[in-house]
């Protein structure tokens, strides 16, 4: 499997801290991977190219709830939309989204390590959805 770059979508309003600080994007493709191995032979994520055969997963951040102060800011969220292909036909496409005030001691905790258990949680529901892709599938708080 092909994870293609993780990258925040066009339209999105999204803090250009929480952009580079948070680095969203390559925790989420670290956490998609962690959680979909096994389920593949190879999942490679620093190009986008492989096997010619191979299922391409593509993910967008689409949104990010993240004002800066940690938990004592509120809620913090992340939306992400993505799909699956194989052999040039979509398999399954989904929306996702994972709210987050922080936890225990979620307080003590700053914006990015709060969003950081969002996208960890959105790797986990996607690799889920990797082993039976579905179209239109609302994942984690949908």
């Amino acid at each position: 499997m092909i994870i293609k770059p993780i990258g925040f979508s066009k339209d999105a309003e999204i803090r250009d801290a929480v952009k580079q600080e948070c680095k969203l994007d390559s925790k989420l493709t670290q956490f998609i991977k962690e959680n979909a191995n096994g389920q593949y032979a190879t999942i490679v994520s620093d190009s986008t190219t492989g096997p010619a055969d191979a299922q391409v997963l593509t993910v967008e951040i689409k949104e990010v709830l993240g004002t800066a102060g940690g938990a004592w800011s509120g809620p913090k969220m992340v939306l992400i939309k993505g799909s699956l292909t194989g052999n040039g036909k979509v398999l399954g496409d989904f929306k996702a989204r994972r709210y987050s005030g922080g936890g225990m001691f979620g307080g003590y905790k700053g914006t990015c390590a709060i969003l950081g258990r969002c996208v960890k949680t959105l790797g986990k529901d996607v690799a889920e959805w990797l082993a039976h892709p579905t179209s239109q599938a609302g994942l984690g708080d949908l």
